[in-house]
């Protein structure tokens, strides 16, 4: 059976900007929505990182306070940027939060997405070393965290306070941990690399290469590529691929007034330029519920992936977002099969505090991309 999650970009308005949730109100919304998900019978909640934007920034402290809310919904990131995490620091936070939750923690890593920054990274005190590029910098970053988080002694003691010297690990340790890593993949050569570090693999609403066919096709053969290296390598554990989708289900006057025109125009993949090479972005599924339940029970990589995390418009509130997520889980996603709802849907008065973008719209495009469409490699 799939799981599935949502992904939230946690957008917020600025100051002097009025319509949407101020930055307290988008962190509050997001307690409140995984409490509620989680209620449903959604299995994960995850978060959208972003560094220099109006989004979710820094996950920990959120990761923590819904961990503390929630008993078994899954609690995850999709994904943080290690160009800008200190390796330590992050092993530290991570087990806290990881501890916290029971072991529910889900961490999506990368290189990151285009940002809205010039090498914003180097702002929080990283920057690559002689012949490295960035990614070789957040590859280096994570390969210390992995280290730290699995126990590994990443510091020496100091004999005049332990009496001994020998190789110190970072504080707390939560079990388990290194096996719930995932590599947010943007194309089928870095999805390959991910099965050999023995990561799960995260990939998006875009691949960050084209070859011609449909999005889900090619996401497909980056799923196949992945699990055919993971055998290879011989990891001692069984390997999760999840799968980013635009899910719309119209299921009332309200979705339909704010989705329903843009439901033939998004039907469709796109192709833009993203640092200077092309990119296919994935389709939205807006409709009915039963069309849209059809249309993914044809798409490649939906049928391959064991989790799918549906992009949501965080900013239009909780209520609007658990009826949305309710219909997913119990009419749309292929293979769910339907989800026992444990509380009344939430009432549907109130409205959005301002119109929607695309439920997966985040940074303004540029060089041709589509809104929403960043990816990560």
């Amino acid at each position: 059976m799939k799981r599935i999650g949502f992904l939230s970009f946690g957008h917020h308005h600025g100051p002097g900007q009025v319509g949407s949730p101020d930055a307290a109100e988008a962190l509050r919304d997001h307690i409140e929505l995984a409490v509620a998900a989680e209620e449903i019978g959604v299995d994960g909640a995850y978060l959208r990182v972003h560094h220099f934007a109006p989004q979710l920034a820094s996950p920990w402290p959120l990761l923590a306070a819904m961990a503390a809310r929630t008993s078994r919904i899954e609690l995850g990131t999709g994904v943080i940027d290690m160009r800008y995490e200190n390796p330590l620091m992050s092993a530290e936070l991570a087990a806290t939060a990881d501890l916290i939750s029971g072991g529910r923690l889900q961490l999506g890593i990368s290189r990151g997405s285009p940002e809205t920054a010039v090498d914003g990274y180097e702002s929080f005190g990283f920057v690559p070393g002689d012949h490295e590029t960035d990614a070789d910098m957040a590859r280096r970053h994570t390969e210390l965290f992995r280290a730290a988080i699995g126990g590994a002694g990443v510091a020496m003691s100091d004999p005049r306070m332990t009496g001994v010297a020998q190789p110190l690990m970072v504080q707390p340790h939560s079990p388990g941990l290194g096996q719930r890593i995932w590599w947010g993949a943007g194309t089928r050569a870095s999805a390959e690399w991910a099965a050999e570090q023995g990561m799960n693999l995260m990939s998006s609403t875009l691949l960050t290469e084209d070859t011609g066919v449909p999005f889900d096709q090619l996401q497909a053969e980056q799923i196949a590529r992945y699990r055919a290296t993971w055998a290879e390598q011989g990891h001692d554990f069984t390997p999760r691929v999840s799968v980013s989708r635009s899910i719309v289900p119209i299921i009332d006057d309200q979705t339909r007034r704010y989705f329903g025109v843009r439901a033939q125009a998004e039907s469709k993949d796109q192709v833009g330029h993203l640092d200077g090479g092309l990119a296919r972005f994935g389709r939205s599924y807006i409709g009915e519920p039963d069309a849209i339940a059809g249309e993914l029970a044809q798409d490649a990589a939906v049928r391959e992936a064991d989790t799918v995390l549906v992009t949501i418009p965080s900013q239009l509130g909780v209520d609007f977002n658990a009826r949305t997520l309710e219909a997913i889980v119990r009419h749309v996603v292929p293979a769910r099969g339907g989800a026992r709802r444990r509380r009344p849907p939430p009432a549907a008065g109130g409205g959005p505090r301002a119109p929607p973008p695309r439920a997966d719209a985040h940074i303004r495009s540029r060089r041709g991309v589509p809104a929403g469409r960043r990816g990560h490699r």
